[in-house]
């Protein structure tokens, strides 16, 4: 698999497909083109596999379309950032806003023993109508008490804490984890060598 999927909630993986959010200069997107996005969904199980070659050749025709459709998904990725993290109001309208357009572009029909949304059209705007969908659901999730952020100072990934005690602090143990743990141990060693 190309992308992290650590944080619990393949909406939150959505938000760490950014690498060092925290660490500005160092900040690295994932979704730099709109394969990516299609990788990601294809990955995510938000498209199949003939969706996804069906966006491709899309894309193939219309790249400016395709790249406008990927820096609305990094925006609603954004939006859903800001208000999950920061409690930010204007993201939040801006997120319900994506919202209205992505249900307007879908039936809600009953398949599979569940109701769900069924989109219309395979076009350039599925991705991002499935991944707003997604963002909102994720929005209303009962245990968003467990939400955390990685304590490195630049990671920035997030994460449904499912741990018993809830007291994960690292997006992953054996990165983040390994590297404060290593960065601790040798700041304590230097200190002690400084000591008369």
């Amino acid at each position: 698999m190309r992308f992290g999927h650590i944080a619990g909630d393949r909406m939150l993986d959505l938000v760490n497909t950014v690498a060092w959010r925290l660490g500005g200069p160092e900040r690295v997107e994932s979704l730099k083109t709109f394969s990516d996005v299609i990788d990601w969904c294809v990955e995510s199980d938000l498209l199949g596999t003939d969706e996804a070659g069906a966006l491709r050749e899309l894309a193939g025709r219309d790249g400016a379309a395709a790249e406008r459709e990927r820096q609305q998904v990094v925006q609603a990725r954004e939006k859903v950032y800001g208000a999950l993290f920061s409690d930010d109001a204007e993201a939040a309208a801006d997120l319900a806003r994506m919202y209205r357009t992505a249900i307007a572009a879908a039936e809600l029909v009953h398949a599979g023993g569940r109701w769900q949304w069924q989109d219309r059209d395979t076009d350039l705007r599925l991705p991002r109508n499935r991944i707003v969908r997604g963002l909102v659901a994720l929005t209303q999730r009962d245990d968003l008490d467990r939400l955390h952020q990685c304590e490195d100072a630049t990671c920035g990934w997030v994460y449904l804490d499912t741990s018993p005690r809830r007291n994960r602090r690292w997006c992953d143990t054996k990165d983040c984890g390994d590297r404060n743990r290593s960065r601790a141990y040798y700041a304590r060693q230097k200190a002690k060598s400084r000591q008369p």
